[in-house]
């Protein structure tokens, strides 16, 4: 993720990095779940974020 928090996409679209505070917000906000939400859907199924996607219905 880029220092400038301007940026609101992540800098590889393809996976979630759940480590990293201002993505996870990002993802949170592109995949309209909550911090929890996200989580329990990467540790089911990976950080592919097209995966993800699949898991939360979106």
């Amino acid at each position: 993720m880029p220092d400038n928090k301007h940026i609101t996409h992540p800098t590889d679209a393809q996976r979630i990095d759940i480590h990293d505070p201002q993505e996870v917000r990002n993802w949170c906000t592109s995949l309209d779940c909550t911090e929890a939400e996200l989580k329990d859907a990467v540790e089911a199924v990976g950080t592919w974020a097209d995966h993800v996607r699949t898991h939360l219905g979106k």
